[in-house]
């Protein structure tokens, strides 16, 4: 039976459960329940004390007694559940009056006093309601303990921790500042405010998101799953995931990497490489990582300077593109999603028109080759920079993407416009018999 249930167990119908801490309070009586003794395995006697802490919250104050062995122990329990937040208090040490002040220490909290390189590990002593001076006398009790073995057995390291037990009683006359520090994961351990409810200047508190491993320290892996999922978002923007695929040229098994990347002033997008170990084949693929957006999207782009080549440019699947001076045209579907630049994209065009075989291999006829080697030599001109022209990217779906370099002011020679979509346009993208509201009271069609 946990300490709470065994309250409750002998004292039930009370009016308050939890009483403030009051000294003065004489109807808090704790409540007595007869256990068993691990010293003697005789019965002693439990007494349990639910209170209040003021400008805290509810602990179980236990303490046992047995009277065959005279052995004793006191510790306290939370009474509520584990925080949503851990927490850490630091106070500044100054004088005699702060060494009173009350402390509730957890089992899973971590006391540190940085001046000494001092620290009390979790777990390592169970918890207590007690004082500063109470964390550093029992602190001072626990390495006393085993002195009489040391300097029997291995007197420098007594004489080590006699020169430091010196120092901790020093500590008690406060002789000069320290800091004093409680870390406590379950955010339940608490440090006295005499000022409350105003701000204690020498008691800074900070409250913290747990880590994974004292998350598994306190037992709390499954209740945090809800927790990391709302992270998972900002976990896949600072890792690359990896999954197994089969090589689209080979079949033989490759992997796949696959990676979230913020575009500035634009959306998410989901950039996927594959590599190929037994043929050497690559590939890369952009995907948005968004919705489609309500219109769509025209980007205008006049490429006057060879730096134009450099502007980062995101096109979709969705995305077709036009060169009017070339009499070109790039269908939607074609070269699939690229994050790259103008340049690589412009390239991966050129290079798109040279390995088709009916273009300009031997399947091709002369005056169709004499063309296309035209558009090329004229290509490669844009590339280098060594002719303006106009680029033009048009996608119903709102997800390309074209670098202004004056952002967030307005590039001359950049214009963006949005547009309702057609008919047709939606019928592409398979939005028109789409039902997003009310789907689930839709009568089933016959069929």
């Amino acid at each position: 039976m946990s300490a709470l249930g065994a309250v409750e167990a002998a004292a039930p119908g009370g009016p308050a459960l939890f009483r403030p801490l009051s000294a003065e309070d004489g109807e808090q009586q704790p409540a007595e329940i007869e256990s068993l003794c691990m010293n003697c395995f005789r019965n002693g006697v439990t007494r349990l004390l639910l209170t209040r802490i003021p400008f805290f919250k509810e602990i179980i104050v236990s303490s046992f007694a047995c009277e065959s062995c005279s052995w004793s122990n006191t510790e306290i329990q939370s009474a509520g559940r584990i925080q949503e937040q851990g927490v850490r208090y630091a106070l500044a040490v100054a004088s005699r009056q702060d060494m009173n002040r009350e402390i509730v220490k957890t089992d899973c909290a971590t006391v540190r006093i940085p001046e000494l390189d001092f620290e009390i590990p979790a777990f390592s002593q169970k918890g207590v309601l007690t004082t500063i001076e109470g964390i550093i006398d029992r602190a001072v009790m626990g390495l006393e303990q085993d002195q009489p073995v040391r300097r029997a057995t291995d007197k420098e390291v007594a004489s080590k921790i006699d020169e430091f037990i010196s120092k901790l009683k020093q500590l008690k006359e406060v002789h000069s500042p320290f800091t004093f520090i409680i870390d406590d994961p379950s955010g339940n351990s608490f440090v006295e405010n005499p000022h409350a409810p105003q701000k204690d200047e020498a008691l800074v508190v900070t409250y913290y998101k747990r880590t994974p491993q004292q998350a598994a320290m306190l037992g709390l892996e499954e209740e945090e799953l809800d927790e990391k999922a709302a992270d998972s978002v900002e976990d896949l923007r600072n890792e690359v995931l990896q999954f197994n695929t089969n090589c689209p040229e080979c079949n033989a098994p490759a992997n796949t990497n696959m990676k979230l990347v913020q575009i500035p002033h634009f959306k998410e997008v989901i950039i996927m490489a594959t590599n190929c170990d037994s043929c050497g084949h690559r590939t890369n693929e952009v995907k948005s990582g968004g919705a489609i957006e309500p219109q769509g999207t025209r980007i205008t782009f006049r490429i006057t300077d060879p730096t134009d080549m450099t502007r980062d440019i995101l096109k979709s699947e969705t995305c077709s593109v036009e060169i009017p001076e070339l009499e070109f045209e790039l269908g939607m579907g074609a070269l699939g999603g690229k994050f790259t630049t103008l340049e690589g994209l412009l390239k991966d065009i050129k290079d798109l028109v040279e390995r088709n075989p009916f273009t300009l291999g031997d399947s091709s006829t002369p005056s169709k080759t004499e063309k296309l080697q035209e558009f090329l030599g004229r290509l490669q001109e844009v590339i280098e920079g060594k002719t303006k022209t106009v680029f033009i990217m048009d996608d119903p779906a709102g997800n390309s993407y074209l670098q202004n370099v004056y952002a967030p002011e307005e590039d001359p020679e950049l214009k963006v416009e949005h547009y309702e979509r057609t008919f047709e346009q939606n019928e592409d993208l398979g939005l028109n018999d789409m039902k997003t509201e009310g789907y689930e009271t839709a009568p089933p069609s016959g069929r």
